[in-house]
């Protein structure tokens, strides 16, 4: 990461939330096409080695993402998120966690409201996600599994395609 984009990583317990706030030196156009495009999302969403294949994609309000994360020896993790609303450019919300090849809702997993937002900087693009949780539990279960790393390595990967783009 250039470390003269701006990146805060946040936890606050009390109101069961994760917020990322993370600055791309690009456009915000085609930051915007990074989060909500297959191709492109399948492309730095999982931290290396691991690798995301989106199954279906249909970005809209009560679409849904559903996607693997693929592990270097074949493991498959499913994942989705059911986008609540969307306002291009600027904003989506969806609800997001874990689930079957089919998209049937783990529920021993912590599932996630995300708000993420996006604001022009000159050249630069700002994103931030805000991630709630209903149960502390589910928050601190998410730390847990590693996802400040994982997230923060895949915002790495995210740098790397859109320096390829620009």
């Amino acid at each position: 990461m250039n470390a003269n984009l701006a990146f805060d990583f946040s936890v606050d317990k009390e109101k069961k939330a994760i917020t990322v706030k993370r600055e791309f030196d690009a456009a915000l156009p085609l930051v915007w096409d990074a989060y909500t495009k297959k191709e492109l999302l399948d492309q730095w969403w999982a931290p290396k080695p691991w690798k995301a294949r989106t199954k279906s994609m249909d970005f809209r309000e009560g679409g849904q993402w559903l996607y693997a994360m693929v592990g270097p020896e074949g493991e498959v993790h499913w994942s989705f998120a059911n986008y609540q609303q969307i306002v291009n450019q600027q904003k989506f919300i969806g609800l997001d966690g874990f689930s079957d090849e089919h998209g049937n809702v783990n529920t021993s997993l912590p599932q996630s409201r995300w708000e993420v937002s996006f604001q022009a900087k000159g050249d630069k693009t700002l994103v931030t996600c805000h991630i709630t949780y209903n149960k502390l539990e589910d928050l601190e279960n998410i730390i847990k599994m590693g996802f400040k790393e994982g997230f923060t390595l895949a915002l790495g990967n995210l740098d790397e395609v859109l320096a390829t783009l620009k």
